[in-house]
């Protein structure tokens, strides 16, 4: 991309860049450490879970900060505001993170619990503020989104670097610390510059009716007493069990929203299909992020156990395998970026189906060197960190085929009342992924290696017909983006 074309983009961007780097700075870096932390004996100061309760707790976490993006974006349409929400979020997302690094089981839930709730109305909203810097629509914005989503995988790439280091060779609550600040910092920067992304309605979330904030205190009460009720030992978690019914009830939660809205919200002919085209790359975005995020479970744990992670007289931190994945999209990005402009300058540029199946192909590619890696560790071997590097390329190169543009199609299509919504919504496929994720990588205990390669080899079927069936549908999806620039 041209510095003349970086140019072109407004001030606000890099205000929004920069936020979200920090936010993810504090989310992957914690990540990189959830489920090692986890599955660590108690004595080196983990918490000695076995691989399915860490993973199912992963999953279950990774699909609430997600989850929590829907609330958030009703907060922010309804009461709080684009601008603001993305500052109390990060408020709650450093408090979470400082919790966590205390030394106490009870703390380390709670600081998850705060990190998803400020994750919730942070996340969707500051893509939302991207979006409206792009009033025109057009290549223009998807080459915005690109740039942002450059910030979100900055820091991406530092969180683990930063944060493994600490963790993994000091003290893991180091590592939680260290990502408390990075939140922090972003808080500073956003607050510096806010004046850059204009003005927010002053009167947004005042003079409400009293029955208007009765949803938002409820919900308020009921987590306060699950917390409670928790920390007092009266409730206990199973997260196995958990996250087999959360899955359930977020298919049926989308279900019935994009039903909602459907039939009772009185859209436009126009207005329906775009909000079905968004039904239908949910599904297609679930499927991706279900692989996608074994990254931070099983691929984290094929990194620890069955890498050879020897440098000389150093031995890579497992984490440092999560910076691959951000190095790669950083490098990438600008090009992935300079080709939809030249292609839409040329009147070229792919449907948002086509470039969705690309991604679920390019996924699928990666997990089939996996394959091949998993065959050599069940046979007894070691493998070199090649594979994981050709696995991390070619999920990065479907990445910046599928999330940026994601993010960019759904403030595209939304129906103007409820583009908060809709990115919550669209926050809700990556939770459900999410939670997939943590149930696949469940499978891939280290008592049963043999099966690495089967379990490998069913994300590849999966992904790949995903993929295949949105290249056969692409011509009559792209009509129902009929007048969207």
């Amino acid at each position: 991309m041209s510095i003349n074309s970086v140019r072109r983009h407004p001030v606000g961007l890099y205000t929004l860049f920069f936020t979200e780097m920090w936010e993810r700075f504090s989310y992957y870096g914690m990540r990189a450490l959830l489920v090692l932390f986890m599955v660590d004996a108690t004595q080196h100061g983990g918490m000695g879970l076995t691989d399915q309760m860490a993973t199912a707790i992963y999953g279950l976490y990774t699909a609430a900060v997600y989850l929590a993006a829907l609330p958030g974006g009703w907060l922010a349409d309804r009461f709080l505001g684009a601008q603001r929400s993305v500052w109390y979020g990060g408020i709650l997302i450093a408090c979470g993170h400082f919790t966590l690094a205390l030394s106490q089981t009870k703390c380390f839930y709670l600081g998850l619990m705060l990190v998803v709730v400020g994750t919730g109305l942070l996340k969707p909203n500051v893509s939302v503020l991207v979006g409206k810097l792009y009033p025109e629509g057009g290549a223009r914005r998807d080459a915005g989104f690109t740039i942002f989503y450059m910030g979100i995988n900055l820091g991406a790439g530092l969180g683990p670097l930063v944060c493994s280091a600490l963790g993994e060779k000091v003290n893991w609550h180091y590592g939680f610390a260290v990502a408390g600040v990075g939140m922090t910092v972003g808080l500073v920067q956003y607050r510096l510059m806010v004046r850059h992304l204009g003005s927010q309605p002053a009167q947004q979330g005042e003079g409400r009716r009293r029955r208007d904030w009765f949803p938002l205190v409820t919900a308020g009460l009921v987590l306060v007493v699950i917390v409670s009720l928790f920390l007092a030992g009266i409730f206990r978690l199973d997260p196995i069990r958990i996250a087999g019914v959360t899955r359930n009830l977020i298919v049926a939660v989308a279900f019935l929203y994009f039903t909602f809205v459907l039939l009772f919200l009185r859209l436009g002919t126009s207005e329906k299909k775009r909000v079905l085209l968004i039904a239908v790359l949910f599904i297609s975005s679930a499927m991706f992020w279900s692989g996608f995020e074994q990254a931070g479970s099983s691929l984290n744990l094929f990194a620890e156990r069955y890498t050879q992670r020897g440098l000389f007289s150093f031995t890579i931190p497992a984490g440092w395998f999560q910076v691959l994945e951000p190095i790669f999209v950083i490098s990438l990005a600008p090009v992935i970026a300079s080709i939809w402009l030249r292609l839409g300058a040329g009147n070229l540029n792919p449907s948002v189906p086509l470039k969705f199946a690309c991604g679920l192909i390019l996924l699928a590619g990666g997990f089939f060197v996996m394959v091949g890696a998993a065959k050599l560790v069940a046979v007894g071997q070691k493998v070199w960190p090649q594979w994981l590097v050709m696995t991390y390329l070619l999920h990065s190169l479907g990445e910046l085929c599928l999330s940026p543009v994601g993010l960019s199609a759904v403030t595209k299509l939304a129906p103007p009342r409820l583009v908060g919504q809709m990115m919550g919504t669209w926050f809700l496929a990556t939770s459900l992924g999410n939670l997939i994720a943590g149930q696949l990588a469940g499978g891939f205990s280290a008592d049963a290696v043999e099966q690495m390669p089967a379990r490998y080899l069913l994300i590849v079927l999966t992904t790949s017909g995903t993929g295949v069936l949105l290249l056969l549908l692409a011509r009559p999806l792209r009509r129902l983006m009929a007048g969207v620039k």
